[in-house]
């Protein structure tokens, strides 16, 4: 049994398994958002956590604790400026994880782990052409002669666009009435 023995071996010696959550935590700090397996994932959680919490004290003795852990001077910097910054009035649960699946090599349970606040916004793109009340509302957004000078210029287009496909029509309905009065005039001349 394995009474009072907190915390997951993830199948490496003490050394290895701090390495690991050290190099995890410095990739999770520096690009907020990482992927790897439940597992490690969990374990990651409470190890960032307290170095968040040590970094939201700002004081020396917190920084050299941080540091003993964190080895990158730049994302070191980036937690004491930037994240405990963010997290200074949130007692926890500075990190979400979200499970995306088996891996297909082995089937191990991936996982991704990203900083509450982090979260990329995605915009809704609208299907299809726009419509008139958008048309106008653009029009609207650029200002006053540069948008009249804008509805000008299109209305001459269009109608330059019209007159050409008129052009091409009468002129074509035109060379083929020319081509048969000429072929009956060859006809009635035989």
């Amino acid at each position: 049994m394995r009474h009072r023995k907190a915390g997951r071996k993830l199948g490496r010696k003490s050394e290895h398994r701090l390495a690991l959550l050290r190099n995890l935590s410095t990739s999770l700090f520096g690009k907020e958002r990482i992927s790897t397996t439940l597992m490690k994932a969990k374990e990651l959680r409470s190890f960032a956590e307290k170095l968040i919490t040590l970094a939201k004290k700002d004081t020396l003795h917190a920084k050299r604790q941080v540091l003993r852990h964190i080895r990158d001077k730049e994302v070191a910097m980036k937690l004491f400026d930037t994240l405990a910054a963010r997290f200074s009035q949130r007692p926890g649960g500075y990190m979400r994880i979200l499970r995306i699946g088996a891996r297909r090599g082995d089937g191990a349970e991936m996982a991704i782990v990203e900083l509450i606040g982090s979260e990329p916004v995605f915009e809704k793109k609208k299907k299809g052409k726009k419509g008139k009340k958008e048309k106008k509302e653009e029009l609207k957004k650029t200002e006053g002669k540069e948008a009249k000078e804008a509805k000008v210029e299109e209305k001459k287009e269009k109608k330059e666009k019209k007159e050409k496909k008129e052009k091409k029509i009468k002129g074509e309905g035109e060379e083929k009435k020319e081509q048969k009065a000429e072929k009956k005039k060859s006809k009635e001349k035989k």
